[in-house]
């Protein structure tokens, strides 16, 4: 995933049958799969502060999981502080591999491999430090 889920997925397929290249709507399944962020605290899915999408809880993980027969959602398009978190008891990860995001964040970054037995391990990206004049 990009950004999250949605609640307009009901087959992986879906995902193959967006024509690309596409401008990305303001509301619907692109839009949310671009857009949408887990949030700690909610069950369901919630208002996203983007003005954009939805969050969604620990529940809705677990059950895209279970409908869709997978054992870990990865995404992105969110600034973690250590590269990569966890939610929903390890079943997403959100992956940010810009270190010191844009200048204004002192996140790492961070990349994921996945070995033959779906063994996850990270490299973390430690930003640069600043040269003191």
């Amino acid at each position: 995933m990009h950004g999250g889920l949605s609640p307009e997925l009901n087959s992986m397929d879906q995902i193959k049958r967006i024509l690309r290249p596409t401008d990305v709507p303001d509301t619907g399944l692109l839009c949310d799969l671009l857009w949408s962020d887990p949030e700690q605290d909610i069950s369901g899915w919630g208002e996203n502060d983007r003005g954009v999408s939805f969050t969604f809880g620990a529940d809705i993980v677990q059950a895209c999981l279970r409908k869709h027969d997978l054992d870990l959602i990865c995404r992105a398009h969110q600034v973690v502080e250590d590269g990569y978190e966890f939610f929903a008891k390890r079943q997403l990860v959100t992956l940010f591999s810009a270190p010191n995001y844009c200048g204004e964040f002192d996140n790492a970054g961070a990349m994921m491999s996945v070995d033959e037995t779906l063994m996850c391990s990270f490299q973390v990206l430690k930003p640069v430090e600043k040269k003191k004049k």
